[in-house]
């Protein structure tokens, strides 16, 4: 049989236009000789519909554009990831499933078993699960197929009761079809490809996987369909981060693996998933004219612009350079070298009136003094924070948030100042992973001036003000935080780096903690990692665990 990989870019809740997708793709593929050709989970809807589901008339409408799809299949047999409704009175009324679509009507589907409820996953909140599932025997084909939906084949990661592929291909299952909707974080794409060559062994089938590709508000889809033979080869793939269709023919003859077939390295992943989000995030909320971001002459600064310019192209973003009382030269320098590297527009706005203003105002408030300290300090960056949402009233441009993961991990940023913003872009990178996000942009020439990459970072808030005076080196900071955060170390289980000290080790998990206030008012944050902050990692603000 031939099939076709149809790796497409759904946006959530745009029905009609994710039904053309798919309806596309099949034609495409019905051309090209396919005999069936498969979509991802939930291609109708994209995913995820989260709270969607519970609105009347969502699923109603949705079914309605399967139906239109169904039109198609008199060409091709279509496997669909769509909504259907359960066929009893269980409480939850809906399922997640595919649907098989041949002779122009809906012939069969098989709902999803597995329903993570894990990290960002919330699946039980919304669908019943399925009650069986059967191998289905399509019109034209030689043997059956057996659909296990997304987190059907991971049965082994989790302690699920049920292993919904063993009993397919128990029941003569002759192919098992994967429709996913599996987010990246960097790493994955091989993580996946090594479980599907488990499960394609440990069932002597092949595997037909089929990934959503593009951002869907923090979550970023990275594609890489593929087809998995029972010998662990990759016989067809799709690139990562691109729609795209590949037909395949099973069963696979010797000598069809893919030629040397291997993922981007992490750095490059990272610069290409973001650039995604950044650029769905935009397109699919039709956000004109374009981004806009403070310019500090930084390293955070400046690779969210490169993401940004990458993603949206030069004439759509604008930098705002805001030199203080504390600025040095060469953070004013940087930030416009950093404009003509990328073509991009800086204005400079000079925030010393307002800041002496607001330290008029601390007189009357708290007395006439030298020094404020840390308010005077916040105030710098909550006055940049103000002009850049000036901006974003006055040009109806996006604020992209340029803070990392790191200082963001232990609070190191203001509220209502740094933080402001729509999307923040850096939010799950650690610092040392920004500094190679930079290199890598420059890799074919310079993109973000080398003097921004190797002078000590600073916030320039005070004088003579430097990262290191309140933070450790980043490289213990963020061993430290990956033990706590993707590692999911308790306080009590946290490996001191070499080079520290447990009390600083055990500072950082303090602060790791401390501001979880702050990150729950910050913008969304582009998920790269296992643990992102936002709706994968939930932690009380109010607690006093400290095991």
């Amino acid at each position: 049989m031939k099939i076709a990989l149809a790796q497409i870019n759904p946006t959530v809740g745009d029905l009609a236009a994710n039904r053309r997708l798919a309806q596309e793709a099949a034609e495409q593929a019905a051309t090209a000789g396919a005999d069936l050709v498969v979509l991802p989970e939930l291609a109708l809807t994209g995913y995820p519909p989260m709270d969607l589901l519970e609105r009347d008339r969502f699923v109603d409408d949705q079914l309605a554009e399967l139906d239109e799809l169904a039109k198609a299949s008199r060409d091709i047999t279509i496997v669909v990831g769509a909504i259907v409704r359960t066929d009893d009175a269980r409480p939850k009324a809906i399922e997640n499933a595919a649907v098989v679509l041949a002779e122009g009507r809906r012939i069969a589907h098989q709902s999803k078993t597995l329903l993570p409820t894990y990290d960002v996953f919330d699946e039980s909140r919304y669908f019943a699960k399925a009650k069986g599932r059967t191998p289905i025997e399509v019109p034209g084909l030689d043997s059956s197929i057996g659909i296990a939906v997304c987190e059907d084949t991971w049965s082994q990661t989790q302690p699920y009761p049920v292993d919904p592929v063993a009993e397919l291909a128990a029941l003569g299952a002759g192919v098992i079809l994967n429709p996913s909707a599996s987010p990246w974080h960097v790493g994955k794409a091989a993580e996946r490809r090594a479980m599907l060559a488990y499960v394609a062994a440990r069932t002597d089938r092949p595997v037909v996987f089929v990934n959503q590709v593009g951002g869907n508000d923090e979550l970023i889809f990275d594609g890489g369909s593929c087809v998995i033979t029972p010998n662990g080869q990759v016989h067809a793939a799709l690139p990562l981060f691109e729609t795209g269709l590949s037909i395949c023919e099973l069963p696979a003859g010797p000598g069809t693996a893919v030629a040397d077939f291997e993922d981007p390295e992490p750095v490059a992943q990272l610069d290409r998933g973001l650039v995604m989000g950044i650029r769905d995030y935009f397109l699919k909320q039709n956000l004109p004219p374009g981004a806009v971001i403070g310019l500090s002459g930084g390293i955070d600064s400046a690779v969210t612009a490169y993401l940004a310019v990458e993603a949206l192209g030069a004439d759509r973003v604008l930098g705002v350079a805001m030199p203080g009382p504390f600025s040095s030269d060469h953070s004013i320098s940087d930030a416009f070298r950093l404009g003509e590297l990328l073509g991009i527009e800086v204005r400079r706005a000079d925030i010393a009136p307002m800041y002496e203003a607001y330290r008029g105002v601390f007189g009357q408030l708290f007395g006439e003094r030298d020094d404020y300290g840390l308010t005077q300090q916040n105030i710098q960056s909550r006055i940049r924070g103000a002009v850049l949402m000036a901006c974003s009233n006055e040009e109806n441009r996006l604020v992209l948030a340029t803070g990392n993961k790191s200082e963001l991990s232990v609070g190191y940023c203001t509220l209502y100042g740094d933080t402001v913003g729509g999307l923040a872009v850096l939010g799950d990178v650690y610092k040392q992973d920004v500094y190679a996000l930079a290199r890598y942009a420059n890799r074919h020439g310079e993109k973000i001036p080398v003097g921004t990459i190797e002078k000590p970072p600073s916030a320039e808030l005070a004088a003579d003000q430097l990262d290191q005076d309140d933070l450790p080196p980043y490289d213990v900071l963020d061993d430290v935080l990956s033990q706590a955060i993707e590692g999911r170390r308790s306080f009590a289980s946290i490996e001191t780096p070499s080079g520290t000290t447990d009390e600083v080790a055990q500072g950082i998990f303090r602060r790791l903690d401390r501001n979880e206030y702050k990150r729950r008012q910050t913008p969304l944050v582009l998920r790269t990692s296992e643990k992102a902050f936002g709706g994968g990692r939930r932690l009380p603000i109010v607690h006093r665990y400290t095991g």
